[in-house]
């Protein structure tokens, strides 16, 4: 919580340009072998607004775990760099950054986690109701990849329920349920999950949804789009919500319509050209998605700085 309050904070010294230099004179590698628009965009932001350089290096510039092992890239950009963001695929690779560097290693994405946007979708939620304790939650698309991981984790640990609403076959990973359970037990939420997407969103506050493929698996589509158009955020499904101030979140991109090159691909193919939520529903006055984008930039600045800034936090 404290670092969504100090997010909330930096926001609004940005909005007044207020400076915030706390990272004066650093220098931060940018580790990208998964391609990004929001978490590029934010970590190179934050940086610079912290007065930090950010250097970028793309899949094609590192030879991380082909050429070179993780390690050694750990030792080499440890030595020039202050600071590592990785975003990429196995989270092996981001904790091995994190050993061996000797620097601070932010995690912009792995296959398992993503817990950079997690910061962004919270601050959004208490920006929104107030207060994190006691809201839910609903989380209706496949169940398995990193954004349900770290939802259904963080949901936990900040005192929020949550409902996953997914098919069987796409139900989430045992081993996160067990670890968000533990510490449902502790904040006082609860986590539950569901193939029926009515009963998910009925008492929810915020209605989660996500692409029905992450990256890797396009080769799954077809089968994807049979067994998850039920779970489509639409007129006819949030109609059931009892909240009337509910809020849609989305971590984007999202394939609301076909005007994409990959979604008009997805519509010849498959006949659809709406996925896991409608345009409808996307450009509601429910819809926070653009201001969760927003907050990726101000929430990953209160990471980068709380972890290495030069911060005077006095104590009450």
């Amino acid at each position: 919580m404290w670092l969504i309050g100090f997010a909330i904070h930096l926001k609004e010294l940005k909005r007044n340009n207020i400076p915030h230099r706390y990272l004066e004179g650093k220098n931060i590698a940018l580790l990208f072998e998964k391609t990004s628009t929001r978490t590029r965009s934010a970590f190179t932001t934050a940086s610079i607004d912290l007065g930090a350089h950010p250097e970028f290096l793309g899949k094609s510039d590192i030879q991380l775990g082909k050429k070179e092992t993780v390690r050694d890239t750990a030792l080499v950009l440890g030595s020039m760099f202050d600071g590592i963001e990785f975003r990429g695929f196995k989270h092996e690779h981001v904790l091995q950054l994190a050993k061996y560097s000797g620097v601070p290693v932010w995690n912009g994405l792995t296959d398992q986690e993503h817990p950079t946007q997690m910061l962004a979708d919270f601050m959004t939620i208490l920006e929104e109701f107030g207060t994190l304790e006691g809201k839910t939650l609903a989380y209706c698309g496949q169940g398995r990849n990193n954004v349900q991981n770290s939802l259904m984790i963080t949901s936990a640990i900040l005192g929020v329920n949550y409902v996953n609403a997914t098919p069987e076959d796409l139900a989430p990973d045992p081993a996160i349920v067990k670890v968000a359970e533990g510490f449902a037990a502790k904040s006082g939420s609860t986590i539950k999950v569901t193939s029926d997407p009515v009963e998910a969103v009925r008492d929810a506050d915020v209605i989660y949804t996500n692409v029905w493929a992450a990256m890797g698996e396009e080769a799954q589509f077809s089968e994807r789009v049979r067994v998850m158009r039920p779970y489509q955020v639409n007129s006819e499904l949030l109609s059931n919500v009892r909240n009337p101030n509910y809020i849609i979140l989305h971590c984007l991109p999202a394939f609301h319509n076909a005007e994409t090159d990959y979604a008009k691909d997805i519509q010849e193919r498959f006949g659809i050209s709406e996925m896991e939520i409608t345009d409808e529903c996307f450009y509601s006055s429910h819809a926070r998605q653009f201001q969760e984008a927003e907050n990726r930039m101000h929430s990953i600045k209160a990471i980068m700085a709380a972890t290495l800034g030069n911060l005077y936090v006095p104590s009450i």
